[in-house]
């Protein structure tokens, strides 16, 4: 055979295929423009809100809301939502607004001279002042000596030990982060789901621990052996109800009763160092204060808690309260402000220990 003849056959052969593969590109261009197309509509699609009844089945937790859910949305998706409208848009900034209170309460605590103890005082101070302003413009001496006296007492920072107030404030700031967190992200997949509900109720022991360490060790520092006693008694009681809610069937709302009852056995198990309290140091004024702050903060803690179980006003009005003013939503606004209640209780008995000169003045 004519070797030309071959060469040329070879040429024909290549020029042919180069003519086929330009023809074929725009076909599957045109093929993968239209799968780009339909992923960004499938994507578009899955940031839908939907329905109860097009959850899964980990994800029906409270059939009385009844529209405007994310489900199995994109992580990336998901943290965006954050500034967009479901049903779990204030579940999340109620605690996250609660978690940035704490955290700014925490820096304040950092400085001395905008600690919330001292800020605190000084209210105090000018409240006191207000009732005896007809008094002080007469004897302004007695004004400047108990300015003087007030102002020594909440700055002598040296020997007063502040890491009970910062384990409360950590315990609370912990607790409405991994609320947030859950609230947020638990909605991607069944994995996501199972983890965060976990961690949200470990979050809620912890605070519940925490909330008890400041009290009792400023209550207590004179009575060594009951400080003790509860710091080791709160701590199992702690960990037995974190324990105990970490089985993966607990995290399906048709537990939710359970779970209340064990977070409200939990913190009642404060009655008992409350009444050790009251018998001790009853006829302190500001401890009586902080006693009654503290039933505040129980009262707060059970009609939330009240709330959560009964899943009222949705359950009067299934699809009326999706977005706003559903029981959860008030359930977390009540245990911010059961928190902060437990806050001011704090920060009184911390004033009034300080002005103690020592144990035996107690």
């Amino acid at each position: 055979m004519n070797p030309m003849k071959r060469r040329g056959g070879y040429r024909g052969v290549a020029q042919s295929l180069r003519v086929a593969a330009r023809g074929s590109e725009p076909a599957g261009a045109g093929k993968r423009v239209d799968s780009a197309k339909e992923r960004y509509r499938a994507a578009k699609l899955e940031r839908k809100l939907v329905k109860y009844e097009a959850l899964p089945e980990y994800l029906q937790d409270n059939e009385f809301i009844r529209d405007y859910y994310r489900c199995e949305w994109p992580l990336k998706d998901l943290l965006l939502s954050v500034f967009s409208l479901h049903n779990e848009t204030l579940n999340v900034w109620t605690h996250l607004g609660g978690a940035l209170i704490f955290v700014a309460l925490t820096a304040m605590s950092l400085t001395e001279k905008s600690s919330p103890e001292n800020l605190f005082a000084a209210g105090v101070f000018r409240l006191e002042r207000m009732k005896r302003n007809k008094s002080e413009s007469i004897y302004p001496d007695h004004n400047y000596h108990q300015r003087n006296l007030i102002g020594s007492s909440i700055t002598d920072n040296v020997n007063f030990p502040m890491w009970p107030w910062f384990i409360f404030l950590g315990g609370a700031t912990c607790c409405l982060v991994l609320s947030s967190v859950s609230h947020l992200f638990a909605c991607h997949s069944r994995r996501c789901n199972l983890l965060l509900w976990r961690l949200d109720q470990s979050g809620i022991s912890l605070m519940v621990v925490a909330s008890f360490v400041a009290p009792i060790y400023y209550v207590f520092d004179c009575h060594p052996l009951s400080r003790v006693f509860y710091f080791a008694s709160i701590t199992l009681l702690g960990t037995l109800a974190a324990v105990s809610l970490l089985s993966p069937a607990l995290t399906s709302g048709r537990f939710r009763s359970f779970k209340a009852a064990v977070f409200l056995a939990l913190g009642l198990s404060g009655i008992v160092p409350a009444a050790h309290t009251a018998l001790l140091y009853g006829h302190h004024p500001q401890v009586a204060a902080a006693l009654w702050c503290e039933m505040a903060m129980g009262v707060l803690y059970a009609a939330g808690a009240a709330f959560y179980v009964a899943r009222f006003p949705e359950r009067v009005g299934p699809g009326k309260f999706d977005l706003v003013g559903s029981s959860h939503q008030i359930f977390h606004v009540l245990v911010v402000a059961a928190a902060l209640a437990h806050c001011v209780a704090t920060l009184v008995l911390m004033d009034w220990r300080r002005g103690l000169p020592h144990c035996g003045g107690a």
